[in-house]
This record gives structure tokens, sequence and C-alpha cells, in this order.
């Protein structure tokens, strides 16, 4: 079997990942090949198709939303993520039951004794009426019926877990600050969420290792299992393995491929890329060596934006009075400086909308 150095599978990754080479690709086609960006802060999304995609106007994400073809909507490891209609509708039934496990995982003594289903009932007959609401305006509105949880629990529970919506926009546009306000996503979208699959089959979760293959692969289960939180897809990955292609990483962990999928040489350049926090280039992975290295994994998590130089997180960025100010991790020689200064001067200008982008790398 064929053995995949750290580097091959890194440019396999900035190839799915639309970073080797900016795509020309319609946004909505450009979040449905990504299997949606994590979205918990909402301007992040923008960076990453900035980085991803030739000419890429915010304006048409921010109409995406607007016009109900791409959603806001908690999913993969209940985070939130943006995604396309298409896909909040045909896997949200997929992660129900992950989700509630994971808001249990935090609240479970505060919610022993409470009836999920009758829970989730309720929180629905609430919603009913087309209101945006918050997640705290939700749980008041049933905290006399369940006093005992306390209005967070109730509220991750409904929000997160129970009770499928979408952030209603302006949260999540352009430049625009708005808090969250939930909306039914079967309203939203003016389509009820798929059902689950009938026992013994799960076609979705069979589309949901293809299309991860697709903007992440080759990857383990494990790493499949971390993109989405999902732990029941065993059957799913025997079910398509046919149809797979098998290769070795050098730890000697299988790793599995769709066979007419870009794996570029080793040797292929990589562009400078500026990176959003938690995008999953780096979150899609439970081995993330191919892009960043163990020391700096947890940078991974804790928000930091980084800087990707010949295709490994070389770097963490930020923003500060429209000035785009990166700290390398490592000594960067003069060409990969200049490279991230004249990337980092196009993203400030992105940014700020003033072609005089300003941009500051500091000395290691």
């Amino acid at each position: 079997m064929t053995v995949l150095d750290t580097r091959a599978l890194g440019r396999a990754t900035l190839a799915r990942q639309l970073l080797l080479d900016r795509a020309d690709a319609p946004v909505l086609d450009a979040v449905a090949h990504l299997g949606g960006l994590q979205a918990q802060e909402p301007q992040q999304p923008f960076v990453g198709l900035w980085s991803r995609l030739r000419d890429f106007d915010p304006a048409d994400l921010s109409d995406l939303l607007v016009r109900r073809r791409a959603v806001r909507t908690h999913l993969m490891r209940r985070t939130v993520h943006l995604v396309t209609a298409d896909d909040a509708l045909a896997w949200r039934a997929r992660h129900g039951a992950m989700l509630r496990q994971r808001v249990l995982g935090t609240y479970r003594r505060e919610l022993d004794g409470v009836d999920l289903d009758e829970l989730a009932a309720a929180g629905r007959a609430v919603m009913a009426d087309g209101e945006p609401r918050s997640m705290t305006e939700l749980a008041r509105a049933l905290a006399e019926r369940w006093p005992a949880p306390g209005q967070r629990a109730l509220g991750e529970m409904l929000i997160a877990a129970l009770v499928p919506v979408a952030q209603a926009p302006p949260r999540g546009l352009w430049r625009t600050k708005a808090g969250v306000r939930n909306v039914l996503l079967s309203a939203w979208l003016g389509r009820e969420i798929d059902p689950p699959s009938p026992d013994g089959t799960d076609p979705v979760g069979r589309a949901l290792v293809r299309r991860y293959l697709a903007a992440y692969g080759p990857a383990s289960s494990a790493d499949l299992r971390a993109w989405c939180g999902l732990a029941g897809l065993p059957a799913a990955v025997a079910a398509v393995r046919e149809e797979l292609v098998s290769f070795r990483d050098e730890r000697g962990r299988e790793l599995l491929d769709l066979p007419d999928a870009p794996r570029p040489d080793p040797a292929t350049p990589a562009p400078v890329r500026f990176l959003p926090a938690f995008d999953n280039a780096i979150l899609g992975y439970d081995d993330r060596t191919r892009i960043i290295d163990d020391a700096h994994r947890g940078l991974s998590v804790a928000g930091e934006r980084v800087v990707l130089v010949d295709g490994r997180v070389a770097a963490i960025w930020n923003v500060r009075e429209d000035t785009v100010t990166v700290t390398p991790l490592r000594g960067l020689c003069a060409a990969d400086r200049a490279s991230v200064a004249e990337e980092g001067r196009a993203l400030a200008s992105f940014l700020s909308g003033d072609e005089g982008g300003r941009v500051r790398v500091a000395r290691t």
C-alpha cells in the first residue's frame, strides 16, 4: 500500500481546500464543496472564502444568506456552521443524536429527569409563530415549566440540539454586527428537514463520507469523525469502501480517498494563505500534523487566525486599526517574509475596503 508522507498529505489538503490555487467557482458551490465553513465568529467565513476564491465578493455570500440559499446553524461537532440550504436540510436529522449527546456532556446533571422529546415539542411550539428569538428568550418562555435546569442549560439544549433553527440575518452578513436571533430551520428555508433514514440504511452517512473525502482526503476514519462529530459512520464507510482507494501515512494508519481526487506532487509550490479562526482545513482532522505542528495544535482550538507558509502554519495574525499584524511562530526567510507581507497587504485591503492596506510582520 502506498505511503503518503506529511508533505504529500498537506498538498492534497491544500488542493481539496482550494488553498493551493484560488478557484473560479460560485460562492455557493465553494460552500457546498467544503461541506460548510465553521462560523461561530460571524465574519470569519468571508476571510476563508477570500483565501480560496478568485475575485471573491463578500456581497455574494451575504446575498446567499439573505435569499436563504445558505444558512448558519448548529451542525458538525455542535458548532455553528455556514452551509448550503440543501445540506442543512439533508444533514440535520443525521446529526440530531450527536447534538443531544454533546449538550448532555455539558449539562447532564442539570437536565437529569427532563423528557427531551417533550422539551423539543414545547420549544418548536413556541418558535412556530415565526418570531426570531434569542436562546435566552426561548429558554425564558419555557423556564416556568422546567425551572430546575436553569435557563442556560435549557437554552443550549433547545437551540443547539432539540429544535433545528437557523440564525437569521443580519447575523453573519458582511461588516455587520448583530446578535443571534433564531428561527425554525424548516420555516426559514420553506422546506421540511429530510426525515431520518429507515433502519438499516444510511444514505446521508454515505454521502457525508464521499463529501468529506472530496474536501479533506486522503483521510482516516478518525479524521472523518473529528470533522463531523458523528461516531456512527463505520457502516457508511464500509458501504462505500469498494468505491475508494487506500493509502498509509507514515504512522501506518489507513487513509481512504476518492480514486480521482487530486493528490498533487509533494514538490508543488504552495502560496502563502491567511486562514480565519477555526478554519476546517485544520479542525477537520484528528491528526492535524499534515498542516500544523503538534506544538502549535492548541492554536487551532483557541481561535487564533493563522498563516500558511509552504503549506504549514507558520504564523498567527490579527487586525487592529485596519492593519494586519503577523506574528511568526518560527523564523521566516526574506522571500517568505515578502510573500507574507504581500498577501497580508491584500487581506488588509479586502477587510478595510481601502486599496492601501497596511501590514506589519513582526520579527522573531
